[in-house]
C-alpha cells in the first residue's frame, strides 16, 4: 500500500508519531508519480529528488528539535503551475512562461512550507487557468484517473488528478470560476474555494484578479478545513486580504446540522441537468433531513445573467493583466522579428493559446471604447444584483446546495471543439465567485459509467464553518454507511 492513499491529516499522524519519516512520504509520493503520471500527467514538473529530500531532512530536523508538530509537517503536496515557487519553473501551463524561474515563492505556498509541508512539484493545468478540462495546456492534457479516456475537468485538473490518483495526498488550486470545484467533481476529490480575501493572491500569476482565489483540494472535508486553516492570512503584500480571526476551521469537524437551513434553487434542477446527478443532489438533501436539517427549494434568480456577466468580467480582467506578457522582461520572446510592435505581436501570436487568444480578444473587446458601458459597466451591475441575490438567500438558508456541473466528466477532445458549451458547463460555480462567496465540493456518487458526481454547498460571505460543517456530516454519515 503506498502512504500516498491516506489522507493527509492521516499522513502528518503516522510521521509525527514516528511511524514514518518525511524522507519515507516524499519517497513514496515520487514512486507514485513515477509509476502513474505516464499515463495521468498530472505534472508539467517534479523537483528533483535530492532537493526534495533535503528538504524533508530539514523538516525532520526542526520535527525532533520540537520547532515543527503541525498537521501537515512532513506532508508532501503538489502546487497548480500558476502558483509561483522560488527556483521551481512556473509555467501557467503556456508556451509563454516555459522557461520562467520565480525569484519568490507565493504566500500560499510560504504558508504551506512554514507549516512543513515539503513541494514535490507544479500541476498541469489549462493555460492561464483558462479552460474547464486541462486540454488547453501548451504540455498535453491531463487524464481522469477514474477513466483515462475523460477529462478531468479544469482549470486545476492536475491538482485534483493528482490527490485522486494518489500521487500525493493534497495539492493546491485557483479558482476563477469553479477551477477547483468542478474538477473535484469530476476527479471526486474535496476542494474549497474561500471567501474572497482569506487567502492571499501574492505570487498567483493573476487570470481575473477580483474572481481568483486560492484552495486546497484534497481527500476530505477534515483535510481541507486544516490546509485552509494554514492558507488563510493577512498578506501586506495583497491588497485584498483580509485579517480575519475565525479562522479555526476544524472547529467546525463536527457532525451536526440539528436546525440548520438549506437552501436548493429550482433554477439549478431545471432543463440541462443530467438526471442522475439531480438524483444524487436529492438524495444528499435526504441525508441532512434525516439528521435533523430542513432543506426546501427556493428561487434564486439571475441564473441566467451569470455566465455572460462573469465571461466579460474575467476576460476584460484578463486581457488587462496579460498584457504584461510582450516578450520584453521575461518569458517567452520571438526569434526573428522586426521592430518592437512586431515583437510584440509575434511573442503573443505565437507564445498564447488559442482559448488564452480567444479571451483577450473578448476582454479587449468589452473594454474598447464604445463598447465598454454597452457590455463592461453593464457586467458589474449584474455582478451586484447577483451578490444580492445571494444575501436575500442567506437571509433565510444556512447554506445552498447546488451541483457543481450540469454532466459527469466529458471524454477527451468532446469540449474543444465548442467552446460555448465549455463555457456553459460553468452555470453552477460562477456565480459563487461573482459574489465572493465560499463554496466545497465533494463527491456524493457515480453515475452508471463510474464516473464521480460532485455536490456543491455554498456559504455566506465568511461563513466557511457552516459549509464545512455541513459537508463533514455528510461525509462521517456516508462512511457509516460503508462501514456498516
Amino acid at each position: 500500500m503506498s502512504w500516498m492513499s491516506l489522507t493527509a491529516v492521516e499522513l502528518g499522524e503516522k510521521i509525527r508519531s514516528g511511524e514514518l519519516t518525511p524522507m519515507d512520504a516524499v519517497s513514496d509520493a515520487l514512486e507514485q508519480i513515477e509509476k502513474k503520471d505516464p499515463l495521468i500527467h498530472s505534472f508539467v514538473t517534479v523537483s528533483k529528488k535530492e532537493e526534495i529530500l533535503e528538504r524533508a531532512e530539514e523538516v525532520h530536523k526542526r520535527m525532533i528539535q520540537g520547532e515543527l508538530d503541525g498537521p501537515l509537517a512532513g506532508v508532501p503536496v503538489a502546487i497548480k503551475d500558476n502558483l509561483c515557487t522560488k527556483g521551481v519553473v512556473t509555467t501557467c501551463s503556456s508556451k509563454m512562461l516555459e522557461n520562467f524561474i520565480p525569484t519568490y515563492s507565493a504566500e500560499a505556498v510560504k504558508n504551506l512550507e512554514r507549516a512543513g509541508a515539503i513541494v514535490i512539484g507544479k500541476t498541469n493545468m489549462d493555460e492561464f487557468a483558462m479552460g474547464s478540462t486541462t486540454e488547453t495546456s501548451a504540455f498535453g492534457v491531463t487524464r481522469n484517473p477514474h477513466n483515462p479516456d475523460h477529462v478531468p475537468g479544469g482549470s486545476s485538473g492536475g491538482s485534483c488528478a493528482a490527490v485522486a490518483a494518489e500521487e500525493v495526498s493534497f495539492a493546491l488550486g485557483s479558482d476563477t470560476g469553479g477551477s477547483i470545484r468542478q474538477p473535484c467533481s469530476f476527479c471526486g476529490v474535496t476542494g474549497i474555494k474561500p471567501t474572497y480575501g482569506t487567502v492571499s493572491r501574492y505570487g498567483l500569476i493573476a487570470y481575473g484578479s477580483s474572481l481568483d482565489q486560492i484552495g486546497p483540494v484534497a481527500k476530505d472535508v477534515t483535510d481541507c478545513a486544516t490546509i485552509l486553516e494554514i492558507l488563510a492570512s493577512k498578506d501586506e503584500k495583497d491588497s485584498t486580504s483580509i485579517q480575519r480571526d475565525d479562522t479555526d476551521f476544524t472547529s467546525a469537524l463536527v457532525e451536526d446540522v440539528q436546525g440548520m437551513k438549506i437552501g436548493i434553487p429550482r433554477d439549478y434542477l431545471s432543463e440541462g441537468l443530467d438526471p442522475q446527478i439531480k438524483d444524487a443532489i436529492l438524495e444528499a438533501a435526504h441525508v441532512w433531513e434525516q439528521k435533523g436539517a430542513t432543506v426546501e427549494e427556493f428561487d434564486l434568480s439571475l441564473v441566467q445573467y451569470a455566465i455572460p456577466a462573469y465571461y466579460v468580467i474575467a476576460c476584460a480582467e484578463a486581457s488587462s493583466n496579460l498584457s504584461r506578457f510582450d516578450g520584453v522582461k521575461y518569458g517567452y520572446r520571438t526569434e526573428e522579428y522586426e521592430g518592437l510592435h512586431n515583437m510584440y505581436k509575434k511573442t503573443r501570436s505565437e507564445g498564447f493559446g488559442a482559448e488564452v487568444k480567444r479571451r483577450i480578444m473578448l476582454g479587449s473587446f468589452v473594454l474598447s471604447s464604445g463598447y465598454y458601458d454597452a457590455y463592461y459597466l453593464k457586467a458589474l451591475r449584474t455582478k451586484a444584483l447577483i451578490k444580492e441575490a445571494f444575501d436575500r438567500a442567506f437571509s433565510k438558508y444556512d447554506a445552498i446546495l447546488s451541483p457543481v456541473a450540469p454532466t459527469t466528466a466529458p471524454k477527451l477532445g468532446e469540449s474543444l471543439g465548442d467552446p460555448l458549451k465549455m463555457y456553459l458547463g460553468d452555470i453552477y460555480t460562477i456565480s459563487v465567485n461573482l459574489a465572493g462567496l465560499p463554496g466545497i465540493a465533494l463527491p456524493c456518487k457515480k453515475d452508471e459509467k463510474g464516473l464521480p458526481i460532485g455536490m456543491q454547498l455554498i456559504g455566506d460571505c465568511f461563513q466557511e464553518k457552516k459549509i464545512i460543517r455541513a459537508a463533514y456530516t455528510y461525509e462521517q454519515v456516508m462512511k457509516g454507511g460503508k462501514e456498516s
